[in-house]
């Protein structure tokens, strides 16, 4: 029998979880990612409409508008909360069925802690990255403002609540090839 090995890769916004796949999938391992599957809800107009539904005021003409909704969620936890409902289960179930039948693979997801989900995979690795080097990188990456970038911060658990006994750490706090040379130590961590 083949030892299953799903490992889940988190960390905090604008922390490197991206790259940190990147350099996985150059390893040749397969990869997948949660806001991948997120950007295919959002095609399904099914998803839309139940969006559409349980968020009313984000909507134009009927439709989701998804910058009204970003800003409801990230301004409000009840609402986020009440996104996080309808759309992680989703997500969740896609991301486990495309992960099955690979002896190793990994799987970006942001909010891994949050929604629980850790229970689903068999070890996990935290980026880490300094904030002011997260907010930097967000705020070019989403051509956001700075204020925005700390609100989605603060939205999301800290690395020290992240933080738990297994969890192994991957520091980009330095160049590619220092983050490609932590990459490799975590998976000899891991043991794959």
């Amino acid at each position: 029998m083949m030892q299953r090995n799903k490992i889940a890769v988190t960390g905090g916004i604008g922390s490197g979880k991206t790259a940190v796949c990147c350099i996985l999938s150059e390893l040749g391992y397969p990869v997948f990612s949660c806001d991948e599957i997120s950007r295919e809800l959002w095609k399904k107009e099914k998803y839309l409409k139940t969006l559409a539904e349980v968020f009313p005021t984000c909507t134009e003409e009927g439709k989701i508008v998804k910058e009204k909704l970003s800003a409801l969620i990230f301004s409000d936890a009840e609402q986020r909360r009440k996104l996080e409902t309808v759309s992680h289960p989703r997500i969740m179930r896609e991301l486990l069925n495309k992960m099955n039948g690979y002896a190793v693979c990994f799987a970006e997801v942001p909010l891994l802690f949050e929604g629980g989900y850790d229970k689903f995979f068999d070890s996990v690795i935290l980026v880490k990255r300094e904030t002011e080097k997260r907010i930097a990188s967000v705020m070019q990456r989403d051509k956001s403002s700075e204020e925005e970038v700390k609100r989605k911060i603060a939205a999301q658990l800290s690395d020290r609540e992240r933080e738990k006994e297994g969890i192994v750490v991957v520091e980009n706090n330095g160049s590619l090839e220092e983050l490609k040379a932590a990459v490799k130590s975590a998976l000899c961590a891991i043991g794959v």
